[in-house]
């Protein structure tokens, strides 16, 4: 039985009232963390729950939502405290009741307006996940070095790390060096970006779009975009929308491969060699290009 007692006390002290769980429930959807419902007679909170060591993880996680919510543009659960029990480090939010029943338009022109929400610097002022992998979000002003040295080159070590040499990385390393043709005459906003918005952490309540389990930092809105298309895409009239507010330059379509390269290959280090060919596919499609 799971002891709510310490988590109650942080939760107490930011309502500024007595919290004590009377009703918990054990919810289903996460492969990373373990996730409840809990509530009093007043509110009801989302906990999510892992190993105390993954205590940054949360604390990145928290300042993500706070980030994303500061751009009133979309519906982020409200972060409510986050720490470290004598068992589990812990994150608390706002629970949503999900129904997974959102206008699609809506989320476009809602992402949209979160990507005017610029920075002077590409990256974060802290690292963070995506998945359970560490996300480097070293700040820089040069978006091609971001790209090269804090995703596609951290992932590469990572493959290398695992075993994965020959082709994949001859390719990859052969694809970094040559990074700066894929951003002629075009330089992106450092805008605000969730980080890993895939239709996983895409529902909706009420009919309005609602997006969670961010991997922040501020980088180019086409990666964004490029993960919506990568496990099935969303409707037609989620593009259509974010278009109408906010055009795409027109080298998206191959920028998009080269970012989605990135969540392969952090799919490719987390679950195994199921994503292997897939990587080379994509290696190649983006090699050649160039040629």
């Amino acid at each position: 039985m799971q002891d709510w007692s310490a988590i109650d006390a942080h939760i107490s002290a930011c309502l500024g009232r007595n919290f004590r769980t009377s009703c918990c429930q054990s919810l289903s959807g996460g492969c990373i963390n373990t996730a409840w419902q809990i509530r009093d007679d007043y509110n009801v909170f989302l906990v999510k729950l892992n190993s105390p060591h993954h205590n940054e993880m949360f604390a990145a996680e928290f300042e993500g939502l706070q980030a994303l919510r500061s751009s009133s543009s979309i519906r982020v659960p409200e972060p409510v405290t986050c720490g470290v029990c004598s068992q589990h480090a812990f994150l608390v939010t706002e629970f949503i009741p999900m129904d997974n029943h959102f206008s699609a338009a809506s989320l476009g022109e809602q992402l949209a307006s979160m990507h005017h929400s610029t920075a002077e610097c590409y990256g974060w002022h802290r690292d963070n996940t995506i998945g359970s992998t560490p996300q480097h979000n070293g700040q820089r002003d040069d978006w091609v070095a971001f790209w090269r040295h804090n995703r596609l080159g951290f992932q590469l070590q990572l493959s290398k790390n695992n075993g994965y040499n020959g082709l994949l990385l001859g390719m990859g390393y052969e694809l970094s060096e040559m990074l700066p043709a894929f951003f002629t005459n075009y330089t992106p906003d450092a805008s605000l970006l969730h980080g890993d918005l895939w239709s996983g952490n895409i529902n909706g309540c009420d009919g309005q779009p609602v997006i969670y389990d961010p991997a922040v930092y501020f980088g180019d809105r086409e990666t964004d975009l490029a993960m919506t298309e990568l496990f099935g895409g969303l409707p037609r009239s989620f593009y259509d929308a974010y278009h109408s507010n906010w055009p795409l330059d027109s080298g998206y379509s191959v920028r998009k491969q080269l970012y989605n390269l990135y969540h392969m290959l952090n799919h490719l280090n987390l679950f195994g060699s199921g994503y292997h060919r897939q990587c080379l596919q994509l290696l190649q499609s983006l090699l050649a290009e160039l040629k």
